[in-house]
């Protein structure tokens, strides 16, 4: 179950709270899933409770009792917890992270990928002179707005472009203060796509270093990491098995599954950043999560350690994908 799948499944609990005359409340556009903070349990977690309290006229405490029932008895979940004033942390059954897992290496570096725009048209209209940014921002769309099934038709201010497409006007983007080339053109592309379309790049020596600090870099490390545990464990003697695994953590499992709601979103706002800090927040939960892949010492290899061996190559794999449609390589060794 995906965190898109979950938040429809809180909303069908409110909503059929609401039906049996539970609750009085209108029913909202969206329930926000997350995963649990501090004090919380579970894979995932809610508010759902708090934000209906006060207009349903109840406690948050009862909202959540109410909603606990409804959402313990959906399909993939394996139980609700209350905690705090009304937080519903919710656990999926241990198989749900084992059909992600095989449907990401099933997929490959296509996950995420969709015919959700298919028929659009995106007109992009380029400063007359070569502007660095603009440049590298149209090439990133082109690559991300196809991955969602539409087009895209590149266009400078004298030629004509395609008639009935949205336009994009990349002459209004603010450009980069100085050329980025001699940074490398991985190095170059992320910082001209990192920042928001709003804000302005810094061209700096720290996209080069190879430390924590960089957040491209942690991005490639987390890659070539995943990779170098598959060689690690093929020494060892074991290979990768999308089984079930008890002990996913929670922010790696939801960056993974949110991945095709955040390319469909970086697709549909135009908004190459978008997936470039989705990337970062993956590679993060990816690095502290592969210190449990490989056994330790004496320890046999056992079918959690392929599992987990597993969702490492499947973290590998989106973040792979994801700098393909940035532009930037991803190197096996780092």
């Amino acid at each position: 179950m995906t965190p898109v799948e979950l938040s429809r499944t809180v909303l069908c609990a409110v909503r059929r709270a609401v039906d049996a005359g539970e609750l009085t409340v209108a029913v909202p556009a969206r329930a926000v899933v997350a995963a649990p903070g501090p004090g919380g349990s579970g894979d995932y977690a809610t508010n759902i409770a708090l934000q209906l309290a006060r207009p349903a006229g109840r406690t948050p405490r009862y909202v959540a009792e109410v909603l606990c029932e409804r959402i313990s008895a959906a399909p993939g979940v394996r139980g609700v917890e209350i905690t705090g004033p009304g937080f519903l942390n919710i656990s999926l059954d241990s198989a749900a992270p084992a059909a992600l897992v095989r449907e990401i290496l099933d997929q490959g570096l296509r996950y995420g990928h969709s015919d959700a725009l298919a028929g659009q048209l995106l007109s992009v209209r380029l400063p007359l002179a070569y502007e660095p940014r603009a440049e590298v921002v149209a090439d990133a769309l082109t690559r991300i707005v196809a991955s969602q099934g539409a087009r895209v038709h590149l266009w400078r201010g004298t030629d004509v472009h395609e008639g009935g497409a949205e336009i994009l006007d990349l002459r209004t983007l603010p450009p980069a203060p100085s050329d980025p080339a001699p940074l490398g053109p991985d190095a170059a592309r992320w910082v001209l796509l990192h920042p928001a379309p709003h804000d302005r790049v810094r061209v700096g020596a720290e996209y080069l270093v190879q430390r924590e600090s960089n957040p491209l870099f942690r991005v490639r490390y987390a890659y070539a990491r995943t990779r170098a545990l598959g060689r690690n464990a093929a020494d060892l003697g074991f290979a990768a098995y999308a089984g079930d695994l008890d002990d996913v953590p929670a922010p790696l499992h939801l960056a993974l599954a949110d991945h095709p709601r955040l390319l469909l979103g970086a697709a549909t706002h135009r908004a190459p950043d978008r997936l470039a800090r989705h990337l970062v927040t993956l590679a993060d939960a990816t690095l502290a999560f592969l210190p449990t892949v490989l056994p330790l010492g004496d320890e046999k290899p056992s079918a959690a350690h392929r599992a987990r061996l597993a969702l490492a190559e499947a973290a590998g794999t989106v973040l792979a994908g994801g700098l393909s449609l940035l532009g930037i390589d991803a190197p096996e060794y780092l």
